[in-house]
């Protein structure tokens, strides 16, 4: 972890069409927008300049001209760019001896070249020539290998010496990814890793808590997939019967993928069924609640709340089912390759609940979301700092595996638009002091994260909430900002008239944000008691 260089991608976005906003999931938009702009040409282009350079500059030489690099992209579409992007910057500067391999896995459809392709791992390693990918890259013929989670881990190379970070890393999977630089060769005395996505911080928490000592604070208790499938039975979303059809045609050598579709089939129409039923009354009952309100009959709208309620948990428990199916899978996956429960009846549901998982997908309410609009206007690579990060080794305790408690996701729905001003908040102030709104909503999502905060703008009058520690808590968000955002910040922090105007369009804002909630949400009488309820400890109080 010597030498750890992370680069801050700065860029602006424009929603084109203004005409044509829609109101979107904020964190699907969100998520949608940002794997846009990563396999983006120019965003892509730039990382990889930075990189061959780098490598060209600080890499090429060691080991006696032997030295390799990885990139670390996040995904198959990604990877095929980043190659395609790099055989071009080569070929465009004339460069020699830096030959890339690029590893994935089945094949990848996309239209970066003008016309609609399909990409192959062989068909973009024409070097190989049928050679296992390990051994070829340890000859000379490939200095670079661009992989996505093919490679990433269990890989080892001890000529590398570079490592090219595209994507986000956490836990084991950052310690597992990062230490194949860890490998010894003769003469190997550095190493680099360019981050382009993580933070040193996060970096070195990943590592913490497996330097020096580390102990387990618990055992795991094999008996929660037995919990769990009791849980799961419960449901009747699918029958024994269901799980041995699958099983029988699933087991047997000569099983067709007609029989095992067949046996799936009846538990992911019921959970269909129920599932479009829920929506249906719930759509129902709130457009009567529409109209009871409009009417004022305050009588029918509290009955109608309380049938809203209970059309709401019928969908959440169907929810939860489908988030149990995948912990049981990955419990049992786990837990059973230590664990020799000698239970057929379990071995028979993993199989069937993997089968059954990419079935309950069909059923959503997610509407496609256009960013056919959306434009990249500005973008800037900013090389941040170049740490060491230390690691102290503090004696760590990692808890057990559990299962954990289940919950729905409710989505947030702003404009699309909004959602752009957001991303130019994270990433475009740099570009220009004229996106004070961008900041706004940046500095607005950070002091909403503060519950006295909320509590006061909920309950004191904007002046009230002016002279307690709304403030305070402006002031101290701008502070964090500095790193980031240093232009406006300093220019908010440097005259009280600008921070005190600034603390009102954040107050504004929030109120706004709170107000639609409480407005929206049909649940504010029972939060507080189903939070005391979701709490074991506060169970019988």
């Amino acid at each position: 972890l010597r030498g750890y260089t992370t680069y801050q991608p700065h860029y602006k976005l424009e929603h084109a069409n203004p005409g044509k906003d829609q109101e979107v999931e904020s964190k699907r938009a969100k998520a949608k927008i940002t794997k846009w702009l990563n396999i983006h040409p120019y965003n892509i282009a730039q990382k990889i300049e930075v990189i061959c350079e780098h490598f060209r500059t600080h890499v090429a030489h060691l080991l006696d001209g032997q030295a390799k690099a990885m990139i670390i992209t996040p995904g198959r579409q990604t990877a095929v760019r980043y190659k395609l992007a790099f055989d071009n910057y080569m070929k465009t500067h004339g460069y020699t001896g830096m030959e890339a391999m690029v590893a994935f896995s089945g094949k990848v459809t996309d239209d970066i070249e003008g016309t609609v392709k399909e990409y192959t791992e062989a068909g973009m390693n024409p070097g190989l020539r049928g050679r296992d990918m390990r051994k070829a890259f340890d000859t000379d013929a490939y200095r670079v290998m661009i992989v996505a989670n093919k490679f990433q881990t269990g890989f080892d190379q001890p000529k590398l010496c570079a490592m090219y970070v595209d994507k986000k890393l956490g836990g084991v999977d950052c310690v597992q990814t990062l230490s194949r630089l860890n490998r010894t060769y003769p003469g190997k005395e550095q190493t680099f890793i360019l981050d382009f996505v993580n933070e040193t911080e996060d970096i070195k928490a990943a590592f913490e808590p497996y330097y020096q000592t580390t102990e387990l604070e618990d055992v795991t208790d094999p008996n929660i997939v037995y919990d769990l499938q009791t849980k799961l039975e419960s449901n009747r979303i699918f029958t024994g019967e269901d799980v041995e059809k699958y099983a029988k045609a699933f087991f047997d050598p000569k099983g067709t993928q007609a029989a095992m579709s067949a046996a799936i089939k009846p538990a992911a129409d019921r959970f269909k069924g129920r599932y479009k039923e829920a929506l249906e009354k719930i759509h129902a009952l709130e457009e009567q609640r529409r109209f009871a309100e409009n009417d004022g009959d305050e009588k029918r709208m509290h009955n109608l709340t309380a049938d809203l309620e209970a059309a709401g948990e019928e969908k959440r428990e169907l929810d939860i089912f489908k988030k149990d199916l995948g912990t049981f899978v990955r419990m049992y996956d786990f837990l059973s390759q230590i664990v020799d429960y000698g239970d057929e009846e379990l071995l028979k549901l993993s199989v069937f609940a993997k089968a059954l998982i990419p079935n309950l997908r069909t059923m959503t309410e997610k509407e496609s979301i256009d960013l056919s609009a959306v434009e990249l206007t500005h973008y800037k690579l900013h090389k941040q700092k170049s740490d060491s990060i230390a690691l102290t080794g503090e004696a760590n305790r990692l808890p057990p595996l559990k299962p954990g408690e289940a919950k729905p996701y409710n989505p947030e729905k702003e404009l699309l638009s909004q959602i752009v001003q957001h991303m130019n908040a994270l990433f475009g102030t740099d570009l220009s002091e004229e996106d004070m709104l961008n900041y706004a909503h940046a500095i607005k999502n950070k002091v909403m994260s503060d519950k006295k905060v909320i509590h006061q703008v909920t309950n004191n009058t904007k002046a009230q909430a002016m002279i307690g520690g709304f403030s305070d808590a402006i002031n101290n968000a701008v502070i964090d900002s500095l790193d980031i955002h240093q232009n406006l910040a300093t220019k908010i922090l440097g005259e009280e008239r600008i921070l005190k105007g600034f603390a009102g369009v954040i107050y504004d804002m929030i109120y706004e944000r709170v107000k639609r909630e409480k407005e929206n949400s049909v649940n504010n009488v029972y939060e507080p008691l189903m939070k005391v309820a979701e709490d074991p400890k506060e169970k019988y109080r």
